[in-house]
């Protein structure tokens, strides 16, 4: 049986992306390739235990919701997690993905929704965006900057630009407890773009913990 290193699996509500507010089963993998300078899920780096396939989801059936997050750490890091995304498809779970930006995403399930998180220069890890993602993104799928000052906005600016991204569906989040919210919503109206201000749901109920 194919096996996957998990870190913990929740259910919550979402605190993030069009899907904001919805009760949600969380499948956090361990690992990640990158280290960003405000990671919030660092105690993913190395935490898990080997699961099968089949625990993992027998875990996710025993909640009452048809949505389901797959994020990390890195989810992609792990081979199979192409698998437990196939699985949970054919079960009719409605299943997003999170994932850093640096890996491949071509590999993944159609019917997954993709948040790709583009690493902006504060992140640390600009240098390891993996740019053919962008020609994989689905109309259903979101991008996401998450942004800690006014460079990392302006930057995101650009790429969008440079990458044609304006008629995708974009996110920007402030770092949490180092970017006003305010900041950034005025950020985005000055500039007249369409894209989603997000400001992690989650922690505005319960803080920065583990498991919500």
């Amino acid at each position: 049986m194919k096996t996957i290193r998990i870190n913990e699996i929740f259910y919550s509500i979402q605190g993030e992306s069009s899907r904001i507010g919805f009760p949600t089963v969380f499948i956090r993998l361990t690992g990640c390739p990158m280290r960003c300078t405000y990671c919030d899920t660092a105690y993913a780096f190395h935490q898990g235990n080997q699961q099968e396939i089949d625990a993992i989801i027998n875990q996710v059936q025993q909640y009452p919701t048809k949505f389901v997050t797959v994020t990390g750490g890195e989810p992609l890091a792990q081979k199979n997690c192409l698998d437990l995304l196939d699985q949970l498809c054919d079960l009719d779970y409605e299943v997003s993905l999170e994932t850093g930006g640096g890996i491949d995403i071509s590999p993944v399930n159609a019917k997954v929704k993709i948040i790709l998180d583009i690493k902006t220069p504060k992140s640390g890890e600009a240098e390891n965006n993996f740019w053919p993602n962008l020609k994989q993104i689905k109309p259903m799928d979101e991008i996401k900057f998450v942004v800690a000052d006014q460079e990392d906005f302006e930057w995101a600016i650009q790429t969008m630009h440079e990458h044609q991204l304006d008629q995708k569906k974009i996110l920007f989040s402030p770092v949490y407890n180092q970017l006003e919210g305010e900041l950034l919503a005025k950020w985005i109206l000055d500039h007249g773009i369409e894209a989603r201000l997000q400001l992690q749901l989650h922690k505005i109920l319960w803080g920065e913990k583990q498991g919500v």
